[in-house]
């Protein structure tokens, strides 16, 4: 009877010698590599060549502008102007007034009826030009106007009440911010009141310089 191929006897006391000498033979036979697929994707690109340091070192100053300015003239370095403070009021007269622009600053919030008349008065003679001094002039007059609408209606709640002492009290708290607001206007310090910022703008808008025919 013919021998098959796995007709091996595990128990024959040659078996270990058989099967030692087949791995021998199976290892000693030529190897072949698998032939390669038409389908096969393609190798990944293989890395650049690297890039030395010499080659990547950054120019010094002076190779820099030596490259960067080549018949080029180069740009002059930005001096802030001696300016002075924007904010200061300065001695400059005012136009139509002869006045320093310091003191026209701080006139309109002065307490009582000075600044309120002094505000109306700058408004109606001074050109829309002078927007600084405008601006104090309209917010000054404006505050007032508030001041003298709120002092009215506490005046007349206090002759209801029989009780002024909140009257007195407000008239009193604003006599002294008027007298700090124009203090800070005349140092040039910056005066902004913001409730007051619509009123302002529409008396600053509305009230004009006058024409003269």
């Amino acid at each position: 009877m013919a021998k098959k191929k796995f007709d091996t006897n595990p128990l024959d006391p040659d078996f270990p010698e058989k099967a030692k000498a087949a791995a021998e033979g199976a290892s000693s036979a030529p190897y072949t590599s698998p032939q390669r697929s038409p389908y096969s994707t393609s190798e990944y690109p293989t890395a650049p060549p690297s890039i030395t340091e010499e080659e990547t070192r950054r120019f010094e100053g002076a190779q820099f502008n030596a490259y960067a300015y080549q018949n080029v003239q180069a740009p002059l370095v930005y001096q802030p102007s001696p300016f002075a403070d924007m904010n200061r009021a300065g001695d400059r007269k005012v136009a139509k007034t002869g006045i320093a622009e310091k003191w026209l600053v701080g006139l309109p919030y002065l307490p009582f009826w000075i600044g309120l008349v002094a505000g109306l008065i700058l408004l109606l003679v001074l050109p829309k030009e002078e927007t600084k001094v405008r601006f104090h002039a309209a917010q000054g007059f404006g505050a007032h106007v508030a001041i003298l609408i709120i002092s009215t209606i506490l005046g007349v709640i206090g002759n209801i009440t029989n009780q002024g002492f909140g009257s007195f009290l407000f008239g009193l708290v604003t006599t002294i911010l008027m007298i700090v607001w124009a203090i800070k206007a005349w140092k040039g310090k910056p005066v902004h009141i913001e409730i007051l910022d619509d009123l302002t703008n529409w008396f600053e808008e509305k009230i004009g310089p006058i024409r003269s025919s």
